[in-house]
């Protein structure tokens, strides 16, 4: 843990630095670690030095269990560090990474069939731990105005479909929570272009998930190049960013796009995805059934409470099954709080969740009535849960609700 003394700092946030760096010595950080990266624990935590140090030592004991830039050998999927679309440009007039994202070639439903959730997080904590690198060395030069990271992601063709699959949902959920948690002001500012109207929706969705200072940081731009061309050349010299963006940068071949430093991204192969060859079996948490060719499985749960919350997780062998679930009230009326619909869990475990607003009668139901030449096993746990404060659920319900 190295100390910086190129700092603009108030006496008040001096003493909170040093406060800080004494009461996590302990931890031993490398020098890396240094007081830029101090101050955006503090700053996080409006230079409290007892919360910083909470905040720090939590985001320390989870790099820890998933091991994050642990030296085990572990290496990435091939089709995350393929299909993951994102890189640096160059650096904008202050010396911070310029981070390009071409939302568009995020294909997270395909990416999720294609390798474990476990491995997406590490990837791209790896991933933000190299752009916070390329910073920090940038920042002993230029000073710690450039140990910060400034983002420009081009929501060209940007649509809400594939974040209304659940997993997806939740995915997209536990990211953003993973940096907040984590990788605590790093942002200078994030350039949103080319957005179209549903981006708005799904902006005011995840204020949910993101905090006041980090939506500060966002700058949304409609598909107007006139309004945000002019943004970028301000702030980003034209030799540091892709031709598509308004800069000079191209591939050798003319590509304005950069593809040599910009991963595209695009949508994953489905011969990439992986296979759920596995045989079904019961579990202590799972039950295990089968239903017949063109036969329905009815499951009932009462909820005594309201806003209790029905989860569930299940998977079947082979081939898919429809999926939905009822609500009845105390005077028999039906409602469909889940349309029933076809969920390819025969090739990506299903998990999910919604907050049941009034008592009643739930109904799971597993159709597996249009199928006339085949019987289905299905491994479900589903159960109910009692009320708790938990704003994530309602985020990833809207999200899962949302329509173009």
């Amino acid at each position: 843990m190295s100390r910086r003394t190129d700092l603009d700092l108030s006496d008040d946030q001096r003493f909170a630095l040093m406060k800080l760096r004494r009461s996590v010595a302990d931890l031993k950080l490398d020098d890396k670690y240094d007081d830029c990266f101090l101050l955006r624990w503090l700053e996080a935590r409006n230079f409290d030095p007892k919360l910083a140090e909470d905040m720090l030592r939590t985001s320390m004991k989870w790099r820890e269990e998933w091991s994050i830039n642990k030296d085990d050998g572990w290496q990435p999927p091939q089709v995350l560090v393929d299909y993951m679309p994102s890189g640096i440009s160059g650096y904008d007039k202050e010396g911070s990474p310029v981070v390009v994202l071409p939302f568009a070639g995020f294909d997270v439903c395909g990416l999720l069939k294609s390798a474990p959730p476990k491995d997406m997080v590490r990837f791209l904590a790896q991933k933000l731990d190299s752009y916070l690198e390329v910073a920090r060395q940038s920042s002993l030069k230029h000073g710690p105005k450039a140990s910060q990271v400034c983002c420009i992601v081009d929501l060209t063709d940007f649509n809400l479909r594939q974040f209304t699959w659940r997993p997806a949902a939740e995915m997209t959920i536990n990211l953003l929570q993973m940096y907040e948690a984590n990788y605590p002001e790093i942002l200078k500012a994030c350039h949103a272009i080319n957005a179209p109207k549903v981006f708005a929706f799904a902006f005011n969705i995840l204020k949910n998930i993101l905090t006041g200072n980090t939506m500060s940081k966002f700058i949304i731009y409609k598909a107007d190049p006139s309004k945000w061309k002019p943004v970028l050349a301000s702030t980003i010299d034209s030799d540091q960013y892709p031709a598509f963006l308004g800069g000079d940068q191209r591939d050798p071949d003319g590509d304005p796009r950069y593809t040599t430093k910009i991963n595209q991204g695009g949508k994953v192969p489905k011969e990439l995805y992986l296979k759920n060859d596995k045989k079904l079996t019961s579990s202590d948490d799972m039950t295990l059934v089968n239903i017949k060719k063109g036969d329905k499985l009815y499951l009932k749960y009462t909820v005594t409470v309201p806003q209790s919350f029905l989860r569930w997780q299940f998977k079947t062998e082979g081939h898919d099954i429809k999926f939905g679930i009822l609500a009845t009230d105390s005077e028999n009326i039906q409602t469909v709080i889940m349309p029933i619909k076809k969920v390819a869990c025969h090739e990506f475990e299903e998990i999910g969740v919604i907050k049941c607003k009034h008592t009643g009668e739930y109904t799971v139901v597993f159709d597996n009535s249009y199928s006339f030449i085949r019987g289905k096993k299905l491994a479900y746990n589903v159960r109910i849960t009692l009320p708790v404060k938990e704003k994530t659920i309602n985020t990833i319900d809207n999200m899962v609700n949302m329509e173009e």
